[in-house]
């Protein structure tokens, strides 16, 4: 009789080799000794596995068990209710581009499709260099930079269609890119280590910061009375207003970009009058 398969994985998942899971053992007590309840470290032991392999493999998910004490099905059910965990090889660079409300409407679904063409992937895909994937990902919280891109969760603000399009460029060809504010761009593995929790060492990259842009911290102002009088100014208006100082990095809203090859039948510009 000739066997049948269904397709399920083979278990129980392999192991790691010896010397990784003595590493990972230690790193994983380390992170285990922050919380008073063992599995409220599930979440930074998963980037702890998948920094390893830049995925969260059946190996990471036993591994995250045996740790914590759980079933591998109740790691299995967080690693994939959380998009920030892969489930399968991706790309040294993770490429996300904003398609929420407003970043689409200022010009972050143009800059999504040309990408897709551009780089010949559909979301989700991985370049055959293995540099890039591009993914559309929801709300950066970044909304006063809009359109915005983000690499390996480092933000690239005010973004438009060539300038995106350079930026994967760069990455695939291993030039330095800088991100408009934050700490320095890394590799995916790394990024999943600071993410477990472990200090990110090199040089300069704890000092690095940058903050929310203006219309983000109006209402922080508020809160604490510092606020001047508000008036209307409108946010396509392209000149800045004439008795404050433009901010050094200026949002979308203060310099907007051209959204109409987001949607072809809606361009911006004012509206008009019924029946013009």
């Amino acid at each position: 009789m000739t066997d049948v398969t269904l397709g399920m994985p083979q278990l129980p998942a392999p192991d790691y080799p010896a010397e990784v899971r003595a590493r990972l053992e230690g790193d994983a007590r380390e992170v285990i000794a922050r919380y008073p309840d063992s599995r409220s470290a599930l979440l930074p032991l998963l980037h702890l596995v998948q920094s390893e392999e830049g995925y969260v493999t059946r190996t990471g998910i036993r591994f995250c068990a045996e740790q914590l004490g759980l079933t591998t099905a109740e790691v299995t059910a967080v690693a994939t209710f959380y998009t920030m965990y892969r489930r399968r090889p991706s790309g040294e660079y993770q490429v996300g581009v904003c398609t929420n409300t407003l970043c689409a409407v200022m010009g972050g679904d143009a800059i999504f499709e040309a990408l897709r063409e551009h780089l010949r992937l559909a979301n989700g895909e991985t370049t055959e260099d293995g540099r890039v994937t591009l993914e559309h990902i929801e709300c950066n919280a970044a909304c006063d930079f809009a359109p915005v891109v983000m690499v390996n969760w480092e933000f690239f603000d005010n973004q438009t269609v060539e300038s995106a399009k350079r930026l994967v460029d760069d990455l695939r060809a291993g030039r330095t890119v800088e991100p408009t504010r934050g700490a320095p761009l890394c590799t995916y593995k790394e990024t999943a280590r600071i993410l477990a929790g472990f200090p990110d060492t090199r040089p300069g990259a704890v000092e690095a910061t940058g903050g929310a842009g203006p219309a983000s911290l109006v209402g922080l102002r508020l809160a604490k009375g510092e606020a001047a009088p508000g008036r209307v100014v409108s946010q396509r208006a392209s000149d800045y207003p004439a008795d404050e100082i433009p901010p050094g990095h200026p949002s979308s809203h203060d310099a907007p970009q051209q959204t109409s090859a987001s949607d072809p039948d809606h361009p911006s510009g004012p509206v008009t009058e019924e029946g013009k």
